[in-house]
C-alpha cells in the first residue's frame, strides 16, 4: 500500500476545506450540484471522445495503483536470475523447462520458455523487447487519460462559470434567482481547478511512475535472461544486474 499517496490526497482536500472554513466560510457553501455536474460530467464526455475503449478500460485498471501499486521486486528478481542462471550452468537450460511451467509473472514466463526453446540471444532479446514497449506504452497511454482530464476540467470550469453567469444576467430583475447562478458559477471554477490540480494531474504523474518502475524491473529480467543465454557465469550476472538497484 502506498501511504504517501493516502496521506496527499486526504492533505489536498482537508487543506482547502480547512483553509476555507478558517477563513469563515462554510463547507455547504462548496456545495453545488450543478456545478459539479458541468464539470465532472463535461469532463468524463471530453475523454470520451479523445480516448479509445481500450485505453479507457486500462486506465481504469490501473487507477488502484495509485494506492496499491504492483511491487518492482528488483532485488527478489536479482536473486531470482541468479537462481536460474545456476540452475542452466549445471542442468543446460532444459532444466528451467519446470521453472518456466510456474512462473506467475508472464513476461518472465516468456523469457523462460524462450530460453528452454533454445532461441538465440538476438531472437530473445527481440521478443521480449518488443513486448516490454507494448507493455511501457500501453500503460503510459491509460495514464496520460488522467492528464489529459486534468487539462480539460479547469477549462471546464470556467465554462461553467459563464453559464452560471449568464444565468445571472438573465435573472437581474430577480434578486432571488442571483445567489443560485452566482454560486455555480464560482464553484463550478473551484471544481475545475480543484479536481485538475489536487487529483487528475498528481494521478497522471504516479500512475507514469509506476508504469515506468515496471518498465525497469522487465529490462532487469530481458538483461539477466540475455546473459543467461550467452552463458555468463552467475557471479557476472549479479554484478550487472545490481547496475539496476537504487
Amino acid at each position: 500500500m502506498d501511504i504517501l499517496s493516502i496521506i496527499g490526497i486526504i492533505l489536498a482536500f482537508v487543506a482547502i476545506i480547512g483553509g476555507n472554513h478558517l477563513e469563515g466560510g462554510h463547507v455547504s457553501a462548496l456545495l453545488n450540484a450543478p456545478a459539479a455536474l458541468i464539470v465532472i460530467g463535461g469532463t468524463l464526455g471530453a475523454a470520451f471522445i479523445q480516448t479509445p475503449l481500450t485505453v479507457f478500460k486500462r486506465a481504469l485498471a490501473i487507477l488502484r495503483w495509485i494506492v496499491f501499486p504492483p511491487s518492482s521486486r528488483l532485488r527478489e528478481g536479482i536473486s531470482q536470475i541468479i537462481n536460474w542462471s545456476t540452475i542452466a550452468r549445471k542442468e543446460g537450460l532444459l532444466g528451467l523447462e519446470a521453472l518456466a511451467d510456474v512462473e506467475s509473472d508472464p513476461y518472465a514466463r516468456k523469457g523462460l520458455q524462450l530460453l528452454v526453446d533454445g532461441s538465440e540471444p538476438e531472437a530473445l532479446r527481440s521478443i521480449l523487447e518488443v513486448e516490454l514497449m507494448t507493455r511501457e506504452n500501453h500503460d503510459l497511454m491509460a495514464a496520460k487519460v488522467y492528464e489529459s482530464m486534468g487539462g480539460y476540467s479547469p477549462t471546464i470550469g470556467i465554462i461553467g462559470a459563464v453559464m452560471g453567469l449568464i444565468h445571472v444576467m438573465g435573472n437581474l430583475a430577480d434578486p432571488s434567482m442571483l445567489g443560485s447562478g452566482i454560486a455555480v458559477a464560482f464553484v463550478a471554477t473551484i471544481y475545475g481547478v480543484a479536481l485538475a490540480n489536487l487529483f487528475l494531474i498528481p494521478v497522471a504523474h504516479k500512475l507514469k511512475a509506476v508504469a515506468m518502475q515496471q518498465s525497469r524491473y522487465r529490462e532487469m529480467l530481458l538483461e539477466g535472461l540475455m546473459s543467461i543465454a550467452e552463458g555468463e557465469n552467475p557471479r557476472s550476472i549479479e554484478m550487472k544486474l545490481e547496475g539496476f538497484l537504487d
